[in-house]
Order: structure tokens, then sequence, then C-alpha cells
């Protein structure tokens, strides 16, 4: 027996509570852009809009992430853990480059308020919002069901 077959259900627990905190904050950060998108550049509101967004990045959103992909790789790596014959673990990874993708985008998105350089409407951001939930659903099927 391995060391990682001996703590998969710690590193499956320790999984799981980071992809609940990145999906929070995930879910969170956009819908800070929509209220951010409604202040005037400089005033006060947008200043503390620029403090909310970099705290949610930096104290939950990257550490999640990187706890997400680190206990990800070290299940992945857990001899038996994935029955690589299978096709439902191909539409999981889809959907979770989805959501690392949308992370980066976020984070871009960041420093055009950052720099008071937005110049997207608010329905970007209510629209960027539904994107990682819709991949949540698919991954959440694709461990769960394991339809194929």
């Amino acid at each position: 027996m391995t060391v990682l077959t001996e703590l998969y259900l710690w590193i499956k627990a320790l999984h799981v509570i980071a992809v609940i905190a990145w999906m929070a904050a995930l879910l969170y950060l956009p819908r800070l852009f929509v209220y951010h998108c409604e202040v005037p550049p400089g005033s006060a509101e947008s200043e503390r809009f620029k403090v909310m967004e970099r705290r949610l990045l930096k104290y939950i959103a990257n550490p999640a992430s990187i706890a997400v992909w680190t206990f990800g790789i070290l299940l992945v790596l857990t001899p038996g853990a994935v029955d690589w014959s299978s096709g439902w673990w191909h539409l999981k990874m889809l959907g979770i480059l989805v959501v690392t993708g949308v992370h980066h985008v976020l984070m871009a998105r960041r420093k055009d308020f950052l720099h008071d350089r937005n110049r997207r409407p608010q329905k970007y951001y209510r629209v960027l919002n539904e994107v990682p939930t819709v991949a949540m659903i698919v991954i959440v099927v694709m461990v769960i069901v394991k339809p194929f």
C-alpha cells in the first residue's frame, strides 16, 4: 500500500474543501465586478471594491486553486483512483480547465479595475458569473455519476 493510498480519504476531503472555497470565490468575484461597474472610477467606493477584489483573489481564490490542483493531482496519482479506460474523466478535466481559465480571466479583469480601465459592461460579468456554475455541474456529475 502506497502513502497516497493510505492518505486517499484525507486528500479527497482536502480537495473537496478547496473546491468549495475556490468556487465560492469564483462566484463572488464577478458579482463584485458587477457592483464595481456601478461606481465612478477613483471614487471611495471604487477603491473599496479594489481592496475587496484583491483580498478575495489573494487570500481565497488563488490559494484554493493551488490546493485544488495539488490535491487533485495527488488523487490522480493514487493507484486505482481513476479508471483510465472510462471516458468521464476527459469531460471532468475539460471542466477543470474551463474553471481555471475563468479564474485567469477574472484576474485580468481585476487588473483592469485596479487601473480604472474596465470597459466591459455589467452584463459581461453577469454572464461570466454563470460559467463556473455550469462547469461545476459538469464536473460533479462526471465524478459522482460517471456516465461513460
